[in-house]
């Protein structure tokens, strides 16, 4: 490495004019030579000695912000490196400094990943670098398995399925054995979630054991005057310790775990990139953001990171650019700053979590859950199934693969879990189809004056929360914490292609015998708008009933016989709908977008061609990829339903690991 970074610097010596390698009155080739592997090894030096310490003095600079740093601090470094070298012949420019220092990270990096591809014990050191925490202190490493399960944000069990057979995931299909030649080592599994299908209830109830009461990604909590956001830090923290008192256990990681990329920390000891301790506390949020320290303290991966991240942007620019040119539909607007999110959720939030995982691993942690976001937050703009989406699946199971390959390394086997939190369905926006949001509706229907151009409804997701808390930007509260100006108007608020809304003046649930008293149209609009399959609503008569087009009044406990309106959502429908009735904090009416079964399609009331959070299509049918090393997640012809029960099998194989016999050592495995 110390010679490729000479001749790398000799190299850029010879192009770039205001970079030297010799003195002012000339100097032979030799001396040339010499100078370039002096200061190739003093740059190398104070890499790997200063820049560790610069990082962790920095800890508390906002991570992208650091990102940027690196540039500038790498070409410091470098520039300290020609002046302590002793024969004083080299110079550069402070901005050729910082460019010289990029290539020659960028060069370090590659040539010592490639000189450690046939070299178990090299590549082991290697990834040992990538380790934020080491237990240096702790006694010896259980021999038993441990368990990792990622987390795939979006990604649905049909699409798993489809990028399987197009090649795009090789890790994936070797490990279902659709390889010819290659025996099975995983079983793939679908399951349903609840009616709320997105990252918050479901994460939820995954980590913690309980949804109960998250009717939406967001919603109106009356008693407190304030809207619930499943991906603010400070509703996160809410939501967590409302989960532990229900459930009445600390959560899935309790015992020796790591939470990593998460909305919640699962009751892990050691947690990362953590939305729900990321406060505007300094102390906690230091501790959510302390995973970018373990990828930031390692320059070539920096430079690496911040290239790919440019990348990014650029390729999501020409992406956009072509769907415009094209003409594609549906379509949503991709510009401002979505091309930085996307770069961030693909490229940042990805390498970060994977390195802490790597670490975790190497530690030898008895359990690890860790969130990649990226899917997730391209299908939302660009449709679950599109050629931007296959190049990120295709990025996510190379990660599988590293992943996959660090386990080897590590003291102790792992068990690797793969699952989703839920899909993504289809569909143009409710606004792009109608010309009008549903909160136009909801005040069409209440006789309130109407906009008259329908304005964009504000659309939320991880990977936005994941960059303003890297940012260390206040939560937005604007729209999310909602102030009504005069009580009497409705809150409406969106989650996917189910809507909420409440009356703040009312300080209970609103029954429909009440709500038909005080705006007579509005639930009549509602049900017949073409747009709308299907509410949800008190009553005083029946408890609860579902009101669906043509007058269709199905009470909650005869939907089994009659589903009417629920019809076309499926099997569990009924179920899930049921049981959203009964939670504290549920709105007065809740509305779930029409849904065509043929295609799967919905209308999102936010601003989101592939969109989750209610029910209807893909959205609610994520996956689960387990080990055949572990038991089957339910006996054959049973539904896996709701993201308690998959709670449940997931501590059931935590314990099954526990009480796994002693396996081979890593040396002899490998033998093997």
């Amino acid at each position: 490495m110390w010679v490729v970074s000479t001749l790398t610097m000799l190299l850029l010596a010879g192009i770039l004019p205001d970079f030297r390698l010799r003195s002012a009155d000339g100097s032979s080739a030799t001396d040339i030579a010499v100078t370039a592997a002096l200061g190739a090894g003093a740059f190398g030096l104070l890499s790997a000695l200063v820049w560790p310490l610069l990082v962790r003095l920095l800890l508390l600079v906002p991570a992208l912000v650091l990102g940027l740093l690196v540039f500038f601090l790498n070409g410091a470094l470098l520039w300290l490196a020609l002046y302590v070298n002793p024969v004083e012949r080299g110079s550069a420019a402070p901005e050729t400094a910082v460019v010289v220092a990029a290539v020659m990270s960028a060069v370090a990096s590659a040539t010592g990943a490639g000189l450690a591809v046939r070299d178990d014990d090299a590549y082991r050191r290697r990834l040992y670098r990538l380790a934020h925490r080491r237990r240096r202190s702790a006694p010896p490493c259980p021999a038993t398995p441990g368990t990792v399960f990622l987390q795939l944000d979006g990604v649905g069990h049909d699409v798993l399925l489809d990028a399987v057979d197009k090649g795009l995931m090789p890790t994936v299909a070797r490990w279902l054995g659709t390889v010819t030649g290659d025996q099975p080592t995983h079983r793939l599994t679908r399951w349903r979630t609840d009616w709320s299908s997105q990252t918050g209830a479901s994460q939820l109830g995954i980590l913690h054991g309980s949804n109960h009461d998250v009717p939406a990604f967001r919603w109106y909590e009356k008693a407190r005057r304030e809207v619930m956001v499943c991906n603010r830090p400070t509703s996160a923290a809410e939501l967590q310790a409302r989960a532990i008192e229900y459930s009445g256990h600390a959560g899935l990681l309790a015992d020796d775990g790591a939470s990593r990329g998460n909305l919640f920390g699962g009751g892990a000891d050691e947690q990362a990139l953590v939305l729900s301790i990321a406060t505007r506390r300094r102390g906690p949020e230091a501790r959510s953001r302390a995973g970018y320290f373990a990828y930031f303290s390692d320059p070539a991966n920096a430079v690496r990171t911040a290239l790919s991240f440019v990348a990014e942007v650029g390729r999501e620019i020409g992406q956009s650019t072509r769907a415009r040119l094209r003409k594609q539909r549906p379509r949503v607007s991709r510009g401002g700053l979505y091309p930085f999110v996307r770069a961030f959720a693909t490229v940042v939030e990805r390498d970060v979590v994977v390195a802490a995982v790597t670490g975790d691993l190497l530690a030898g942690r008895t359990a690890v859950y860790a969130d990649l976001v990226a899917y997730d937050e391209v299908a939302h703009h660009s449709g679950p199934v599109s050629r931007d989406t296959e190049k990120v699946l295709l990025r996510l199971d190379r990660s599988l693969a590293l992943i996959e390959n660090v386990a080897e390394h590590a003291p102790r086997p792992y068990r690797i879990v793969v699952l989703s939190d839920h899909g993504q369905s289809p569909g143009e926006t409710f606004r792009h189809r109608y010309g009008l949001t549903l909160a136009d509706l909801v005040r069409a229907g209440c006789g309130l004056p109407v906009p008259r151009r329908a304005r964009r409804t504000h659309s939320g997701a991880e990977a936005r929360a994941a960059v303003r808390a890297a940012l260390r930007r206040p939560v937005e509260e604007g729209a999310e914490h909602y102030r009504p100006s005069r009580g009497s108007e409705p809150v409406v608020l969106a989650s996917g292609n189910l809507g909420l809304v409440s009356f703040p003046d009312v300080p209970h649930r609103m029954t429909k015998e009440e709500i038909d008293a005080r705006h007579p149209a509005l639930l009549p609009t509602l049900a017949n708008h073409p747009g709308i399959g299907f509410l949800l609503v008190r009553s005083e008569r029946h408890g609860g009933v579902v009101l669906g087009a043509y007058g269709a009044e199905i009470p909650l406990d005869e939907l089994d016989d009659d589903p009417g309106p629920l019809a076309a959502f499926g099997p569990g429908a009924a179920d899930v709908v049921r049981r959203t009735h009964t939670f504290p904090h549920t709105a007065d009416i809740m509305v779930n977008s029409f849904h065509d079964p043929a295609d799967g399609e919905v209308l999102a009331f936010e601003e989101q061609i592939g969109s989750h959070g209610g029910l209807g299509g893909a959205q609610a049918r994520p996956f689960l990829l387990s080990p055949l090393a572990l038991s089957a997640p339910v006996a054959d012809g049973a539904e896996l339903a709701g993201a308690e029960q998959i709670h449940q099998v997931l501590r059931r194989w935590l314990t099954e690991s526990d009480e796994a016999e002693v396996p081979a050592a890593p040396d002899e495995r490998r033998a093997a």
